[in-house]
């Protein structure tokens, strides 16, 4: 069910105990070759085809086009919130959709900058609820659901999400080849080890010139088809378990 297309009484009437899957997404630069809302398309695309498997058990509200990509800024074609102000924009939803007695909020991710304040802001409104035992506050990446779509097209050079990358390419392929210039040129940008397993800070003129960060000139249409496959289905089977929770378990 699709929460924009609904009347408020229409709302007011369904279960509290319905997901509600809040996408969020970002508008910013995809290197040379690819349009600045390709976060947006691609979530937008995953979310259509949970929604048409999963159809009235879940509600999904419309897609958040406004991101945290303070990190892309150098290079323009960007429109971001910084962190701070996004992670409080994340726990007004929250509180707008808890406000009216929804119990299940899952925020649905598709740009790697909103990980980490999305993580925040449900944590932070836990805290907030604490007494309460009935609340499934849940965020998750549509890519880190341990897919391993490799398995299934054995062409796929990359083994992890990139940026404007073979995966990326390959899925705006898909779905609009229209909006991809031409990447068959383009140099692979290597993801390299920035002292891994720790965590460092960074911008993405630190990591990549033109833009890009992986392999974009091995994306074509076949691989982009099986991508969008694997990661839609691996999102409903993981939103069906938090259809089935029982309401009170840590378990899910």
């Amino acid at each position: 069910m699709l929460f924009a297309e609904q009347s408020w009484p229409t709302l007011a009437g369904l279960s509290r105990d319905i997901p509600v899957i809040v996408p969020i997404a970002a508008i910013e630069q995809h290197g040379h070759h690819m349009p600045v809302a390709t976060d947006t398309i691609l979530l937008t695309e995953v979310v259509s085809r949970v929604h048409a498997q999963l159809g009235d058990s879940i509600l999904v509200t419309p897609v958040q086009w406004f991101g945290n990509s303070d990190h892309h800024l150098d290079f323009g074609g960007t429109l971001s919130a910084p962190p701070r102000v996004y992670l409080d924009m994340l726990v007004g939803i929250t509180e707008n959709l808890l406000s009216v007695g929804f119990k299940r909020i899952v925020f649905l991710n598709g740009h790697g900058g909103n990980d980490v304040p999305a993580k925040q802001a449900t944590f932070e409104v836990r805290q907030k609820y604490r007494n309460r035992s009935d609340l499934l506050l849940l965020m998750t990446t549509y890519w880190s659901l341990e897919s391993e779509p490799w398995k299934r097209c054995e062409s796929l050079v990359q083994r992890e999400m990139g940026h404007a990358c073979e995966w990326e390419t390959s899925m705006m392929l898909a779905i609009n080849p229209k909006l991809v210039k031409e990447h068959k040129d383009l140099k692979p940008v290597e993801p390299g080890n920035p002292f891994r397993p720790g965590s460092r800070a960074w911008i993405t003129k630190d990591r990549t010139e033109p833009g890009h960060i992986g392999h974009p000139h091995q994306a074509t249409v076949e691989k982009g088809h099986v991508l969008l496959e694997t990661f839609s289905h691996d999102v409903a089977r993981w939103i069906e378990r938090v259809i089935a929770w029982d309401g009170s378990s840590w378990d899910g």
